[in-house]
């Protein structure tokens, strides 16, 4: 009988208010996010971290305490767990990259369980260097601390079909809940977390990624493409970000008297950019730019489609000869995505 472990690659959050600032500490001083060296990154980590946790803990404090990331992605691994539960002994282990539980502790939970095989599967549908490839390479180095081998990682799927249908389900129902509420046809946001412009200028393909899960999202939910737009959240620090900003857009509907559906793409769980920034913050501002109607649409969670999609891809890894791979076994990244896993690989 087959023991496989299916390693699920997420951010991870605090689970309390005295948890806030070494959280930070920890975002910040990975490599991926402060592109500084020793000991410079870690200096200027612990400056942010300082400055910005009395902020972070009045987020968190709105939302309990603390994040709500892990409970949903144990959540999540349950579920997937039970769609794959005909391919023998199937664990799948919540792996955080900035808190518990941390990468070195799940590499040693997965080495006790002896696996046969080992699927990496992030939580991030868009691939970015400062997500699954951050979270990959925490992990890679637990591995070989704990004896086991990497795995094989699915490096990316914003086109993936379960994915791409829960999401458009929701959108159809968040439209019609705007149009109840508010008569005429919403503009719909698709908000994905921002990113400082010179890491895409690097090669990281995320924002090429967010184009491709947009467009099929859209095209799933029978969107036209004047009905929707791409922006994009949660900027931090003095550097020029991608854009438009989501809370611009929510500025430009107020002037033109537009109702808003606003679609987290590139999450799939509630936590503090969802239940705060999203639903409070730029619900009040919508309610003061005179935004006539305001939605904002769930993340996929443990719908069936999206645990269904999860559980193909796993069952597609399994077996394949690389180490790294896309939902679709082959790279789908642009010729300048020079930080793509499957560089190298035809696009």
């Amino acid at each position: 009988m087959t023991r496989l472990a299916v390693v699920m690659f997420n951010l991870g959050g605090p689970d309390s208010l005295a948890a806030v600032e070494p959280f930070l500490f920890n975002l910040f001083n990975d490599k991926a996010i402060i592109r500084l060296p020793q000991p410079l990154r870690w200096m200027l980590a612990r400056l942010i971290a300082r400055r910005r946790a009395p902020i972070a803990r009045e987020i968190y404090g709105r939302i309990g305490g603390s994040s709500p990331l892990l409970a949903n992605t144990i959540a999540q691994a349950r579920a997937l767990e039970e769609a794959l539960a005909d391919i023998g002994e199937v664990r799948a282990f919540p792996c955080m990259r900035y808190w518990h539980p941390m990468a070195a502790a799940v590499a040693r939970e997965v080495a006790d369980f002896r696996p046969d095989e080992i699927i990496l599967l992030p939580l991030y549908p868009q691939f970015s260097s400062t997500t699954t490839a951050s979270s990959h390479d925490a992990w890679r180095h637990a591995a070989a601390g704990a004896g086991l081998e990497d795995g094989r990682l699915i490096c990316c799927y914003p086109t993936e079909r379960g994915f791409v249908d829960a999401l458009a389900k929701l959108v159809r129902d968040g439209v019609a809940k705007a149009k109840a509420a508010g008569g005429s046809q919403p503009r719909v946001l698709f908000s994905a977390h921002g990113l400082p412009k010179r890491i895409v200028e690097q090669g990281d393909p995320y924002p090429e990624h967010v184009a491709k899960s947009v467009n099929a999202v859209a095209q799933a939910a029978a969107l036209t493409d004047d009905q929707w737009v791409i922006c994009y959240q949660s900027r931090v620090g003095p550097l020029e970000w991608i854009g438009p900003s989501t809370d611009a857009e929510i500025r430009r509907a107020g002037s033109e008297g537009m109702g808003l559906v606003v679609v987290p793409i590139a999450f799939v769980s509630e936590h503090s950019e969802t239940l705060v920034e999203l639903d409070l913050e730029y619900g009040h501002l919508a309610a003061t730019s005179g935004v006539s109607t305001y939605v904002r649409v769930p993340t996929v969670g443990i719908e069936p489609e999206f645990i269904g999609g999860l559980a193909n891809m796993v069952r597609a890894a399994m077996g394949r000869k690389r180490s790294a791979s896309s939902a679709e076994g082959q790279r789908i990244c642009g010729a300048g995505a020079a930080c793509c896993p499957m560089q190298g690989s035809p696009t």
